[in-house]
């Protein structure tokens, strides 16, 4: 049987440098907080801790949201797209994104 990880992202179409955008979503208002870009191993460190992660272009690394700032964001779910070229974290951020 499968995982829950595998079962995401094989429904992700990554793009060719292996990344897909994702939205973060205030689970409570339904507000956009950010935009982000993720790989596998991201959605496999956000599943593991509950934590949103992210691979930062700039940075060239995976990190997690807040790790600086302390303005975390605690997923809910992680929603795939239609046409599978993008996802939303369902969120509850704990300050400004």
């Amino acid at each position: 049987m499968a995982s829950r990880f595998d079962d995401l992202v094989a429904r992700i179409r990554f793009d060719e440098q292996g990344l897909a955008p994702a939205i973060v979503q205030d689970a409570a208002t339904g507000q956009v907080r950010m935009l982000g870009y993720v790989n596998a191993e991201a959605i496999r460190r956000t599943l593991e801790t509950g934590w949103v992660h992210f691979w930062s272009r700039s940075r060239g690394r995976l990190w997690m949201k807040g790790e600086t700032s302390g303005n975390v964001i605690r997923v809910e779910e992680i929603l795939v797209d239609c046409d599978g070229d993008s996802i939303i974290y369902l969120a509850r951020p704990s300050g400004p994104a």
